[in-house]
């Protein structure tokens, strides 16, 4: 403790303390000078002095500024959009309308309100994240091997890394063997380095080939890679997807500056008070733009994928291996090549192999008499293990396992065993087993292959059933892996995948251009077998060239460039830190289904971004054109500043439910088709306008109601007849054809009662009472009726139905003589086979008429089932019976 004292000013990372001189650099000084200044050793800290340190130096991890709550909530009031609101009420208040200033200052706080809230949400939802993907160590404490959080290492302890683990922090290697380093990161030089015994690593580094012990000696923003980071700590980045929505909202913007200009200079020419005109003007302009957008729109291109490329081991299979009976050579026994294995593997890595191997030995006894001096890990390129024994007798040997064709390269005897062992591991991958071969060189003689032990790793029991969901979805699984191609193509017989499977020893590399006979080979294969890493990048590459949407699953160091290259790269449960950071997502459990959910709810999610998309434009159309035309026209303004605020919150308050609104994702890759959502709200766009003025001509030239009265009259209208396009642009089909999701009805129907009463009782707004709110009803029924089948008509002309009669790759086949399933037009009166749908669990129901136009929807995107799984009848099919 005392050598700690005396020194601890000196450590980088600590909180006080003079900097040290270059003659005391940690990183240069000798190793023993090192150990001696941290106060360390070999052995590591104990527990106590390691939590003495982390309270002295903090915790090894990049402080993250944290904004003030009350700052953060302030800057929601500063921007384009906050000074428009923020003018509107002073002008309020200037022109004396304490109404109109009271509602929209509510406003200007609901929107303030609303996003901080919405980000605060978020940024807990990020820290929980963060906290479940912490990296941890390998570091010696109180003589034992323990696995804290990365952020509990403080100078002074030792560390313990491996292949594919990112450096914690900076450190220095002590006794052992040279290894590989990826120093991309911090120096932007693409090949690793070699690092021996007393060389720095610093923290961000990748090992990328061997195992080795190190001497923490800086942490947090005392590392190199801290110092850095701190300088591009406010770095932002705007994602595609973020652009998309962008566009979005300056179109609608645009278009409300654009029109509201064109009112503010007419009504300004004609004579009108300016700051009642302005007033307007920055009131329309607001309630024109989608605030709500953000929040609803939100989603990966999960939804696009046409390729999902998964490893076999763990993904697919259960990653829990089993030694089945080894195959020996000559006069070698079963037991040698056991104990050969065993002594060539090594529990404390924790590798599955070694793992299976060791568990078939009493290992405290059959190891007893042995010494391993020098081991060598596994890495992907050698694709094996070394050790170096030294036996109870003094004699000392060598052993190796790994895959049989690099341990038969090495073998001296290879020429005289080959043929038996290519007929022992040909008999055990038929058999669906993996091999593994191994061999022993006595003192500094030659490799000796001794025989090969059969390892089985059964399917995961939700595979075969999650393979044939991702084919319904139109998704591709392609099998990843190592393996030979006898035991690819066994397992993916097991799993339903088909038998097509490429030895990716024939493939090119990443600088090859394959021909085209090539490529497409690769894109209509089942699966891989005998892959190395670089073959990883190459596929990914080969199928993203021939226009498809890659996902691909990675759990080593070695797969990182593959999960980078790929749209969408996913770190598999248990993967090494590296290929977690070069990752887009990273799963916290094993298998595909998580996977395969994921891709179902992007797919739901891009439904109700497209309603709510089409909904947003179609109605900041409708209000625009209405009042744009009104004053146009008429010279008159046909709702107040206060009405359009109240609208504006009403509108924005009820859409929010679409995010959680009952959808059919369809069993097909989805795109964002900006075309069709354009299209599909500019014809609701244009109808709106056309029923409200029908409604102003029977009020004002048919009743001759007064303008205050009348302006309430339309209030009511716009709010009504908008809140019901919710219902129209949430289905391809008729708007009954899916059941909306309660939480949509009742914010719908809430804010539909509260501008009903606000334009009954008059608050706000001259009264109109019951009669006239009754006529706004059913006149916006009406016209919402109509308008359903002119959205339909609109379908088939912006989106036509192709190819109604085939059977989409992966669905089931149509019954015989089943009708065209035509969006929203009845087909021809047939009784078909019971058939459902999976894609809404909360709407339990058959069908089996073919006029149903439920049924319609869901056969026509490729989602029934076959059968009645179970569920009751659809009330439609229930009241239209079918005679046969």
């Amino acid at each position: 403790m005392s050598t700690v004292e005396e020194t601890g000013a000196g450590l980088p990372g600590a909180k006080a303390g003079p900097e040290p001189d270059a003659k005391d650099d940690l990183k240069s000084l000798p190793l023993p000078e090192v150990q001696k200044r941290l106060g360390s050793s070999p052995e590591g800290l104990s527990q106590a002095e390691a939590t003495e340190r982390l309270a002295r130096y903090g915790p090894n991890e990049i402080e993250e500024k944290k904004e003030n709550p009350l700052l953060k909530l302030l800057t929601y009031f500063w921007g384009p959009i906050p000074w428009m609101i923020e003018a509107a009420v002073i002008l309020s208040g200037v022109l004396r309308h304490w109404p109109d200033f009271f509602i929209i200052l509510l406003l200007l706080v609901a929107n303030a309100m609303v996003g901080f809230w919405e980000e605060h949400q978020a940024g807990k939802a990020i820290d929980a994240l963060k906290a479940q993907l912490a990296v941890k160590c390998r570091v010696r404490r109180d003589g034992t091997w323990v696995t804290p959080p990365s952020r509990e290492l403080v100078p002074g302890d030792v560390i313990r890394m491996r292949m594919g683990d990112i450096v914690p922090a900076d450190a220095r290697l002590l006794a052992g063997d040279p290894v590989q380093v990826d120093q991309s990161a911090l120096t932007g030089e693409s090949l690793p380095v070699t690092a021996a015994p007393g060389d720095a690593v610093c923290s961000g580094s990748i090992i990328k080939q061997g195992e080795t012990g190190a001497l923490v000696y800086a942490t947090g923003t005392g590392t190199y890679f801290g110092k850095t980071a701190e300088l591009v700590q406010d770095a932002r980045t705007v994602s595609h997807f973020q652009r998309a929505v962008l566009q979005i909202g300056k179109f609608l913007i645009l278009l409300a500056v654009a029109l509201v200009a064109v009112i503010t200079v007419v009504s300004i020419v004609r004579g009108n008070p300016v700051l009642d005109t302005l007033q307007f003007a920055l009131v329309l302009t607001v309630a024109a733009i989608p605030v709500a957008m953000p929040t609803v729109l939100s989603v990966r291109n999960w939804r696009a994928w046409t390729f999902l490329c998964s490893d076999k081991t763990g993904t697919l299979t259960q990653n829990k291996l089993t030694l089945g009976d080894p195959f020996a050579v000559g006069k070698v026994t079963a037991p040698q090549v056991i104990l050969s294995a065993a002594l060539a593997s090594r529990a404390d890595d924790d590798d599955t192999i070694d793992l299976a191997v060791l568990a078939v030995l009493d290992e405290d006894q059959a190891l007893a008499g042995y010494q391993v001096t020098h081991f060598q890990p596994f890495d992907p390129v050698s694709k094996r293990t070394e050790a170096a024994v030294t036996a109870a007798d003094g004699s000392a040997f060598k052993v190796t396992k790994g895959a049989p064709q690099v341990i038969m390269a090495l073998a001296a005897n290879s020429g005289q065993v080959e043929n038996a062992v290519d007929k022992a591991v040909g008999g055990f991958a038929a058999r669906g087993f993996r091999s593994l071969g191994v061999a022993r060189a006595d003192g500094d003689g030659p490799w000796q292959f001794l025989g090969v032990l059969p390892l089985s790793d059964p399917p995961r029991e939700d595979a075969k059933s999650t393979i044939a969901t991702a084919r319904k979805l139109g998704v591709h699984v392609k099998m990843v892996t190592g393996d030979q191609v006898a035991i690819a193509r066994e397992t993916a017989k097991a799993l339903g995948m088909g038998t097509g499977i490429l030895d990716a020893s024939g493939l090119g590399d990443t600088k090859r251009e394959e021909t085209p006979a090539a490529a497409e080979a690769i894109e209509e294969a089942d699966g891989f077998a005998q892959v190395f890493p670089e073959h990883k990048f190459h596929i990914v590459d080969v199928l993203q060239r021939r226009g498809h949407i890659v996902g691909m699953t990675g759990d080593g160091v070695n797969d990182a460039p593959a999960l980078k290259k790929a749209d969408c790269g996913i770190a598999v449960s248990g993967a090494t830190d590296a290929a977690r950071a070069a990752a887009s997502i990273v799963l916290m459990k094993p298998g595909l289904s998580v996977i395969i959910d994921a891709v179902k709810e992007s797919r739901r999610i891009v439904q109700r971004m497209n309603s709510y998309a089409i909904y947003r434009i179609a109605e900041t159309l409708r209000v625009l054109l209405f009042v744009t035309l009104a004053i146009l026209i008429f010279n008159f303004f046909p709702v107040t500043a206060v009405m359009i605020v109240v609208l504006a919150l009403l509108n924005d308050g009820s859409i929010l439910s679409i995010a959680y609104d009952n959808v059919h994702y369809k069993k097909e890759p989805e795109s964002w088709n900006m075309r069709l959502v354009i299209g599909m709200a500019t014809v609701l766009g244009v109808v709106g306008p056309i029923a409200a003025f029908g409604l102003f001509y029977l009020g004002d030239r048919v009743y001759h109601l007064n303008h205050a009265h009348l302006q309430t009259l339309m209030y009511l209208m716009l709010s009504v007849a908008g809140s019901m396009t919710i219902y129209l642009t949430r289905t391809r089909g008729p708007f009954w054809s899916i059941r909306p999701a309660r939480i949509l009805v009742l914010a719908v129907t809430g804010a539909e009662v509260i501008a009903t009463l606000l334009a009954v009782y008059g608050i706000f707004m001259p009264p109109i009472g019951w009669r006239w709110a009754l006529v706004v009803w059913g006149y916006a029924i009406i016209w919402f009726l109509i308008t359903d089948r002119v959205k339909l008509a609109a379908y088939r002309i912006l989106d036509p139905v192709k190819n109604q009669g085939a059977v989409r790759a992966g669905s089931p086949a149509a019954e015989p003589g089943s009708p065209p399933d035509l969006p929203g037009e009845p087909a021809a009166a047939a009784k078909l086979a019971p058939f459902h749908t999976d894609t809404d669990p909360g709407d339990l129901v058959f069908h089996d008429s073919g006029d149903c136009p439920y049924g319609q929807e869901i056969r026509r995107d490729g989602n029934d089932e076959p059968g009645t799984g179970g569920r009751r009848r659809c009330d439609w099919c229930a009241r239209h019976p079918v005679r046969a």
